[in-house]
């Protein structure tokens, strides 16, 4: 009897025991976590972004280290952008730009037939001018194609195809056009770099100077490191430009360390980059940092609207930081700025109805721009949007944010009726922003239920799919996005 009371009282013992070891267990799971959440709230990083710098800070060490670094930082990845996809067959037909003939019933005045012709027609050509290509492909060799000879603000000179898909531009060139006079107008072309070396294709258009007033209308421009460059130079500023319904692609990964920026201003005021198509914006070597357009250079009133970007659409999985729309970019030093004094990187800019997707980094983000206003964008997977330095202000409303907002270094945004979706909810596969689509991977942004409302509406605003604004406006870049489907 006193040997069966014995174990009875061991066994009771061990059970108290294990109840104690579960408790405390629980308790410091709740601790950790507790003091997990605490950390990830903090330091505000979206989740892609610690993946990449836990990976990049395993290198080198023992597989001990880097495997579970590496399959922790793969986990981040997945909760945060969701299962890899295949890579997409064609980027969306409702984009960039469009197989129509053009409208003008002005005739060609140079017609040009092969490569040699043109530079001689560019000399030639008088204000009004229309020069225009006969069907076919032609490759360009050498430095650059130099434009000297302006046109006027009433009469341009125009080079153009005459209809979208006839003509094809190979550049094995340093640079493709090289623009240092005003009012030039381009249409309906189809420009591909195609140098052995990705470092020697540099531009399709270098705009500098005195080119102001220049329009690069309905182009397909491909595979190169900037498809459009625009600085000042010996004084001058290429200023009040128009970028608009053009396909901005790449065909491979840039094989450089050069700069990869798809549209690159610096140091000039009052562009419109409008309805363009801008994807696969990815730099292999170097710092593995790229854009998909930024503003810098203490410029003012640049405006990015209605542009559909894709930092990562056929070409993924690669490392490296995607950035899809910026106002100050990297910085610049100051004898690049306007001012020589880069007091701010960008003044006045605004980012209006655009819809930004598949960045590795974050889909917007201002370095030191003053005054900015980013109003009814929609971002989705990315890492949200980031604003950095004191000078940094502006106004943020409108919009659909999946990533979070992060601030640093003193910067300052008003916010009102938006939807974000904060960081700490991606940390757990949770995506409300990308829900409200019926599916937001693959481009299909057709509403899944009823669409956020919410905002002022604003007399005569146009939307990403070129329709009015309702009196009761919705978040984000569209009302219906059927529309767009309509193109």
């Amino acid at each position: 009897m006193a040997a069966k009371q014995m174990r009875t009282a061991r066994t009771r013992k061990r059970k108290i025991s294990w109840y104690w070891i579960f408790f405390l267990t629980l308790i410091a799971i709740g601790l950790v976590s507790g003091t997990v959440l605490v950390a990830l709230l903090k330091l505000n990083v979206a989740p892609r972004t610690l993946a990449s710098y836990l990976a990049h800070r395993g290198e080198g060490h023992s597989r001990l280290i880097t495997y579970p670094v590496n399959k922790f930082a793969a986990l981040l990845q997945r909760l945060d952008r969701g299962p890899e996809l295949s890579a997409a067959l064609e980027y969306p037909a409702w984009a960039g730009a469009q197989k129509t003939a053009r409208t003008e019933t002005q005739p060609a005045k140079f017609l040009i037939d092969r490569p040699e012709a043109l530079q001689t027609a560019l000399d030639a050509a008088q204000p009004g001018d229309r020069i225009e290509f006969l069907p076919g492909v032609y490759r360009f060799h050498g430095e650059a194609i130099n434009i000297r000879r302006g046109g006027t603000e009433t009469a341009p000179i125009t080079l153009a195809a005459h209809q979208f898909g006839d003509v094809t531009m190979e550049f094995d060139m340093l640079e493709g056009f090289h623009i240092n006079a005003p009012f030039w107008h381009f249409e309906n072309l189809t420009i591909r770099g195609v140098c052995e070396n990705d470092g020697n294709c540099e531009h399709a258009f270098h705009i500098v100077g005195a080119a102001r007033g220049v329009e690069i209308r309905n182009n397909r421009i491909e595979d190169f490191n900037a498809q459009i460059k625009i600085n000042g130079e010996g004084g001058h500023f290429p200023d009040n430009g128009i970028i608009e319904g053009n396909s901005l692609t790449a065909s491979h990964v840039r094989r450089t360390d050069n700069p990869v920026t798809v549209i690159d201003l610096v140091a000039v005021n009052n562009w419109q980059i409008r309805h363009n198509l801008i994807a696969d914006f990815i730099k292999r070597d170097g710092d593995g940092i790229s854009y998909g357009a930024f503003a810098k250079g203490a410029g003012s009133g640049n405006r990015f609207e209605s542009n559909l970007v894709l930092c990562e659409y056929r070409l993924r999985g690669e490392p490296g930081q995607r950035v899809g729309l910026s106002l100050g970019g990297g910085g610049s030093t100051d004898q690049y700025c306007r001012d020589h004094r880069c007091i701010t990187e960008q003044d006045g800019g605004v980012l209006h109805n655009n819809v930004v997707s598949f960045c590795s980094d974050a889909g917007i983000y201002l370095n030191r721009s003053a005054t900015s206003q980013l109003t009814h964008n929609i971002l989705l997977d990315t890492a949200g949007v980031e604003l950095r330095g004191a000078e940094t202000n502006g106004r943020f409303s409108g919009n659909l944010l999946d990533g979070g907002i992060r601030i640093i270094d003193d910067a300052e945004l008003e916010t009102s009726d938006n939807q974000i979706a904060g960081r700490l909810a991606a940390y757990f596969g949770y995506h409300p922003v990308r829900a409200l689509f019926r599916d937001a991977a693959s481009l299909d942004l057709t509403w899944a239920g009823a669409p956020p409302a919410g905002g002022k509406p604003q007399p005569g605003e146009i939307d990403f799919c070129g329709r009015p604004r309702s009196a009761q406006p919705i978040l984000g870049a569209f009302e219906n996005f059927a529309a767009c489907l309509k193109h």
